[in-house]
């Protein structure tokens, strides 16, 4: 394996701790200081996987994680569980994480499927199982949307940086003062052009917070806020003309504020988890898209540095902007999460 994170533990959003012993064939994991499973390894041409014991399906995810998290490029993970009672694939087979490969005993995990499974990065969602109705608002039909969550929404420890990566939602009252002192920062509002007054800014996010098509967010590492955010439905948004729109494609608008937390390696980590987020938030989305000003050359570069491409460029009464489109597949497929 090559680029391999330099791993001894690995946090969970739920408190508990992975813990490993790794030689060139052998791992070992334990959880919250009690053995979980032991592995052996065979690294051609593919990593292959053989457990030395009967692994239940918390024990097969737990040390999934841990292989794609060591080595960000591994895109599969072969396991041979020919000991292994029925229970354990057959519930890691019903939740995709692994899938057969037609040799007895022998099954694959995916990348592109690991990071698509919820738990344990999504702390809520009312939208995954909110079933669909087309309703009609300001002349747009589109799926009725779910009561906006409230709290923290996800949560992961980024290997890469060493640091846990969270969004929660906007609280006004808690918020508005750091928010004012983003936007009146003469970088933000060099793109933003919404300087002003407390009294402003909270009218600003009291009509996001009344708007059902819009989350506003708030960026955390190491639960210290960075970064505000806004997820909203595209087909519902003044987006909507400028493209053919999904029914579940959500878009992004990004503002880091905290000028400690700037720079490549920290955008491809908030980056990638706000995509993240909101693709696990609904499997019904099929891309993320955002519209930065067609001049913001650096935060262009950023997004097609974490797979967005340019579709086209087009004009907003306000600005000249450039469609950037993240679909799905392409996302899960390429992704370097860790």
């Amino acid at each position: 394996m090559s680029n391999l994170n330099n791993l001894t533990a690995l946090a969970l959003p739920t408190g508990s701790r992975l813990v490993a012993e790794e030689s060139e064939n052998r791992l070992s994991l334990s959880q919250d200081a009690q053995p979980l499973i032991t592995l052996r390894l065979a690294r051609e041409p593919e990593l292959q996987v053989k457990v030395e014991a009967h692994p239940d399906i918390q024990a097969l995810w737990a040390a999934c994680y841990w292989l794609f998290a060591r080595d960000p490029v591994c895109q599969h993970l072969t396991w041979h569980l020919d000991e292994a009672p029925a229970e354990a694939p057959a519930e890691a087979l019903l939740t995709g994480l692994l899938i057969p490969t037609g040799t007895a005993g022998q099954y694959r995990c995916e990348r592109t499927l690991f990071w698509q499974l919820p738990q344990p990065w999504l702390c809520t969602s009312q939208t995954n199982s909110y079933p669909q109705q087309m309703v009609i608002s300001d002349g747009k039909r589109h799926p009725l949307r779910p009561v906006k969550p409230r709290g923290e929404v996800y949560r992961r420890f980024d290997a890469r940086l060493g640091a846990w990566i969270s969004l929660r939602t906007v609280d006004i009252d808690l918020d508005l003062a750091r928010f004012n002192r983003w936007q009146n920062s003469a970088r933000v509002a060099s793109f933003w052009q919404e300087e002003g007054s407390l009294e402003q800014h909270r009218e600003y996010l009291g009509k996001l917070e009344a708007d059902p098509h819009t989350v506003t967010l708030i960026g955390c590492f190491d639960d210290q806020p960075f970064a505000y955010f806004e997820a909203y439905w595209a087909k519902e948004d003044r987006i909507a003309p400028f493209y053919e729109a999904g029914d579940y494609d959500r878009g992004i608008h990004m503002l880091v504020g905290e000028e400690n937390h700037r720079g490549p390696h920290k955008v491809a980590s908030w980056l990638s988890a706000l995509t993240h987020y909101l693709f696990l938030d609904d499997p019904r989305t099929q891309r993320v898209v955002a519209e930065p000003r067609a001049d913001n050359a650096k935060m262009i570069g950023y997004m097609q540095g974490q797979r967005f491409h340019c579709e086209k460029e087009f004009d907003f009464p306000h600005k000249r902007a450039a469609l950037m489109v993240l679909g799905r597949e392409w996302f899960f497929e390429r992704c370097v999460l860790a």
